[in-house]
């Protein structure tokens, strides 16, 4: 096994992974880690709001961009701007105190980041030889799970050895230019690669009833996974008696994510994404809202584990479907859903500081996401009535 050849499916799978840790997990979730020490004595609970939301709209920009990059020569060039961006961004944090400095490396590291992993993931699918690129593909994006796992780890290093939240975001981008180089020179090509690019024209009988109900429950899917995926360690230790504990609520939120992708798209294929969007959703609900309900200690760490073991499996669910509706033409409805999922990350955490603010507490956010990804549950069983007989097969 020759992790340095450029055309190994193993140095592949591995860059693809390790670049899900720069772009997603250095550059996106180990905020999220680093949210409690940051809180402490830089950030207020409002602004790390405004900060969640604004890198969604880089992401929600980055893959709404992506979908337009047809070329994989570009897409190899766009994939590695998009490493620089998310390692430079993350030196930034360490060094400045200045809030609109932080603000645009935060909306410039989701642009970043969405270049690493819509970008890097087609990159991985096209170089990939190997028959069943599914399998190898829910290998790929356990890297969401690793990319939460790896970070945390890391800061908790910094933090064991007396280190800051500031030296923190340092070493992690020191990490990030050795786990970036690797990755930028194994996902590249030995020559140009000549394509043969396919215009499709927009197609609008894709958008049935059945289609349009399946992105607004994206969306909800947006909502639900974003209020835990940015303040989660702080909810939890918020909670009467549990201080301390978010830190490893959020590494179970790593490890459960890890194997998520590659067990839910393994019963979708067994009884139907349909069927099984809907399941996940309703365990994510029930994560969701045992913060709300108890401070039981176990079972928020519980909750940490239903969270990590369902949003990574819901974006391959959703993203999988998609692309069998679409058919040959899967720009244009991979766009449509991606949208969706991103208004809904851009919305949840301007709402959940509001009502932060307002009752000084994170129950109320927790219901309301809860209540809205319900939502989004019973569209999908209205769905189903107005699926075809292949729609419901799939």
């Amino acid at each position: 096994m020759d992790l340095l050849n450029r055309n190994s499916n193993a140095a592949i799978i591995l860059a693809g992974i390790l670049s899900i840790i720069v772009g997603i997990g250095i550059a996106r979730f180990v905020f999220t880690s680093l949210l409690p020490p940051m809180l402490e004595n830089y950030l207020t609970i409002t602004f790390a709001g405004v900060l969640a939301s604004i890198n969604y709209i880089g992401y929600l920009s980055g893959s709404i961009f992506a979908t337009l990059i047809k070329d994989i020569n570009t897409k190899v060039k766009y994939f590695r701007i998009g490493v620089v961006l998310c390692i430079v961004t993350t030196i930034v944090l360490g060094f400045s105190s200045n809030d609109t400095v932080w603000a645009i490396s935060r909306v410039v590291a989701g642009f970043g980041s969405a270049m690493i992993l819509v970008v890097g993931s087609a990159i991985v699918m096209t170089k990939l030889k190997i028959e069943n690129k599914t399998k190898a593909m829910g290998i790929h994006f356990s890297g969401i799970g690793f990319s939460i796992f790896v970070t945390d780890l890391i800061k908790r290093a910094v933090f064991y050895n007396g280190g800051t939240w500031q030296e923190a975001w340092v070493v992690l981008a020191i990490f990030g230019i050795f786990a970036g180089a690797y990755s930028v020179y194994i996902l590249s090509f030995d020559k140009e690669v000549r394509q043969n690019v396919v215009k499709h024209k927009f197609d609008k009988s894709l958008f049935s009833l059945f289609v349009i109900f399946l992105i607004i429950a994206y969306f909800t899917e947006g909502v639900g996974f974003v209020v835990q995926g940015t303040f989660l360690p702080d909810i939890i230790n918020s909670l009467e008696g549990l201080k301390g504990y978010g830190s490893l609520t959020w590494t179970l939120v790593g490890l459960a994510g890890i194997p998520s992708c590659i067990i839910w798209m393994t019963l979708a294929h067994k009884y139907g994404s349909l069927n099984i969007i809907i399941i996940a959703m309703l365990v994510q609900i029930v994560g969701i809202l045992i913060s709300a309900l108890t401070s039981n200690v176990y079972l928020n760490l519980f909750s940490g584990i239903l969270y990590g073991g369902t949003f990574v499996g819901l974006v391959a669910l959703f993203m999988n479907l998609g692309g069998k509706l679409a058919g040959k033409n899967p720009v244009i409805l991979m766009g449509a859903l991606t949208t969706a999922y991103g208004i809904g990350q851009v919305s949840a955490p301007l709402y959940s500081i509001k009502l932060v603010d307002m009752y000084s507490s994170y129950s109320q956010a927790l219901y309301v996401t809860a209540g809205i990804v319900f939502v989004g549950v019973v569209l999908l069983f209205i769905a189903k009535r107005f699926a075809t007989k292949e729609q419901k097969s799939m």
